[in-house]
């Protein structure tokens, strides 16, 4: 392995990311303490959890007394992701990484912590893996705890106002390529369409918060899977 791709150069290459997590989950922590959950509740969620729309998910499952059927599925369907980028990476990595190096390092896989160790040109080792993780980790962690803290002291319309920051990073997920792909675009607004359905309409009152999440993503998902699948030509197009 090249002297490069050590700890302190993971650490370099997971410095932005963990600045950004900073101002996210902090718009995290003071929708937890929103909804109802203590600073200490808040915090020991981003401590076990790296996962910003599960964690928001979640507390809201929790604060509207969901059952823990709901909470799984809602988080399997969210983060099932994950499960596809550990897999990807697993052709990046070197022969340092053992069966319990996976198990750790899986734990702070993200969107960008993936997006940043599968872009590297050569195969990459445990210190570069546990480097590019620790910020983004601490990151999460302490904003969180800033944003909690935050949303006990400061006034309920202020909390309000500062809780909308972490639903723009989603927004600000599905735009670009909204874009650019037509599919990624219907399936955005079946998805809204429904959500704005499950809220509206009184049949549909009912139904909690956990399960709209499913079915809107899943019907979405399905149907637009049914009208345009991606072609095999396409996968390697944008590969």
């Amino acid at each position: 392995m090249k002297s490069r791709y050590t700890y302190l150069y993971g650490l370099k290459k997971g410095l932005p990311i963990a600045l950004g997590y900073l101002s996210v989950s902090f718009g995290f922590g003071i929708t937890a303490v929103g909804q109802g959950l203590s600073g200490i509740e808040a915090i020991l969620i981003s401590l076990t959890n790296l996962t910003s729309a599960g964690q928001v998910a979640g507390v809201s499952i929790i604060a509207a007394g969901g059952s823990i059927i709901e909470m799984i599925l809602t988080q399997l369907i969210i983060n099932i992701r994950y499960c596809l980028m550990g897999l990807a990476l697993t052709q990046k990595l070197d022969k340092s990484f053992t069966t319990i190096h996976r198990l750790i390092t899986s734990f702070g896989i993200t969107d960008e912590v993936f997006a940043v160790g599968a872009s590297e040109k050569e195969h990459i080792g445990t210190k570069y893996m546990y480097g590019l993780i620790t910020l983004p980790f601490i990151g999460w962690s302490l904003g969180t705890a800033l944003g909690a803290f935050a949303g006990e002291i400061l006034p309920a319309s202020v909390c309000s106002a500062l809780g909308i920051a972490i639903y723009s990073m989603f927004v600000a997920i599905i735009i670009p390529p909204s874009k650019t792909n037509r599919g990624v675009l219907f399936c955005v607004l079946i998805s809204a369409l429904m959500s704005c359905m499950f809220y509206y309409v009184p049949l549909f009152k009912g139904l909690s918060g956990g399960f709209a999440v499913i079915i809107c993503a899943v019907t979405s998902s399905v149907i637009m899977a049914l009208l345009k699948p991606v072609r095999e030509e396409e996968e390697e197009l944008n590969e």
